[in-house]
């Protein structure tokens, strides 16, 4: 090493005697290493082609965590995640709307041999198109093209200051998103939120759905009958509190009956990551206005005019409501009812299907993947 560090200053004071530049020097010291030592994580240089599928059901991305140093602080997410990486690349699509230019990410993935048939993936409110990745590979091995938006407002799209969200407004800027690429016709799936957002899309532009899937859908309930209604300001406040931990604390108790496994930390990693980055309020903000927009505008009343083929998979430990947390204790027991509102939907929806996970709570897609997608595949196959 000596002789090592010794030629290099030699060379470094030729070129400088000599007028030369001094070239930057790369070191490969894996050489000076024994011959059996593991060799160390390194980070990656950024890729341009489509990263290594994540394991089914929402396992943590291993290339997050190569070279990272084991003391090295947890991830700050700016408000569009430009120092996030979806598992698949991420497309951007302009529009203008309530007179403001706004982008709205989508990932669309593309099979070969396709079957000459696309789904829309339509995400939750706590979630993004990132969380869909088994779900795509598992359709795109069907033959089915995929399309999976960040409605405005979420994932990487934008963050607006100012927007009136309403189911109608995201459904339109996703039609004005399937136009763009020239999509005509969709199968839509829907989870949570998105099954909601899915609803409305089927009910304002019925010709252009084939089939509609809802996952755990919320709204099956109408909670502003039992629950006081929480202004903006109060909601915005609320959201503003949440921290890694508590964001942990909600979703173990209402999504997984409380059972928490690390595999699940990856479910909570962007709205964790969001609550550590400087520019939150952004984000918080937009999370309020989404919150009082899933209260305020139910769509159960008209599952009686929903027309194609409609396939309801429901994990049966599913508690999720929207503002159990304020709710009177005298009826916050009664709130989230999955069992019960499942099979309430399924006799209001004509001609709809009915699937019961019994080993699932709000994400059939990750705590029972091969049932969830068994019967995904079996009901887009008819």
């Amino acid at each position: 090493m000596k002789k090592l560090m010794a030629g290099l200053l030699a060379l470094v004071a030729v070129s400088c005697q000599t007028g030369g530049d001094v070239q930057p020097i790369v070191i490969d010291l894996s050489a000076a290493k024994t011959p059996n030592a593991a060799p160390t994580a390194t980070p990656s240089p950024p890729s341009t082609v489509t990263p290594t599928p994540v394991p089914a059901a929402a396992a943590p991305r291993s290339s997050r965590t190569q070279g990272v140093i084991a003391d090295a602080p947890p991830p700050a997410y700016d408000p569009e995640l430009t120092n996030y990486a979806y598992p698949r690349p991420v497309r951007v699509f302009a529009l203008h709307d309530q007179r403001q230019d706004l982008k709205m990410a989508y990932v669309l993935a593309e099979p070969d041999p396709s079957n000459g048939r696309t789904v829309l993936l339509l995400h939750g409110k706590n979630f993004s198109a990132a969380y869909w990745e088994p779900t795509i590979r598992a359709l795109l091995g069907k033959g089915f093209r995929v399309v999976a938006p960040d409605q405005v407002g979420f994932g990487k799209s934008s963050k607006p200051a100012a927007y009136q969200f309403t189911f109608q407004a995201l459904a339109r800027n996703t039609r004005a998103l399937l136009d763009a690429i020239k999509i005509e016709k969709v199968s839509v799936v829907g989870h949570s939120m998105g099954g909601m957002l899915a609803s409305r899309f089927a009910l304002m532009y019925p010709d252009a759905v084939e089939k509609l899937i809802l996952v755990n859908p919320i709204g099956l309930e109408d909670w502003k009958t039992a629950v006081p209604y929480k202004s903006v300001e109060d909601l915005y406040a609320s959201e503003l509190q949440a921290t890694p931990d508590s964001i942990r604390a909600y979703e173990k108790e209402n999504y997984f009956a409380g059972n928490w496994k690390p595999e699940y930390d990856s479910l909570i990693e962007i709205p964790a990551g969001w609550t550590r980055h400087p520019d939150y309020a952004r984000v918080a903000w937009n999370a309020a206005l989404t919150t009082e927009m899933v209260f305020t505008q139910p769509v159960l009343y008209e599952f009686p005019l929903l027309r194609m083929p409609t396939l309801l998979i429901i994990g049966q430990r599913d508690r999720t409501a929207v503002g159990k947390a304020w709710a009177p204790e005298s009826v916050k027991g009664t709130l989230g009812d999955y069992p019960a509102l499942g099979r309430r939907a399924a006799r209001t929806i004509p001609g709809s299907t009915l699937v019961e996970v019994k080993d699932a709570g709000h994400l059939p897609q990750v705590e029972a993947f091969d049932e969830y997608i068994r019967a995904v595949a079996d009901f887009l196959g008819k």
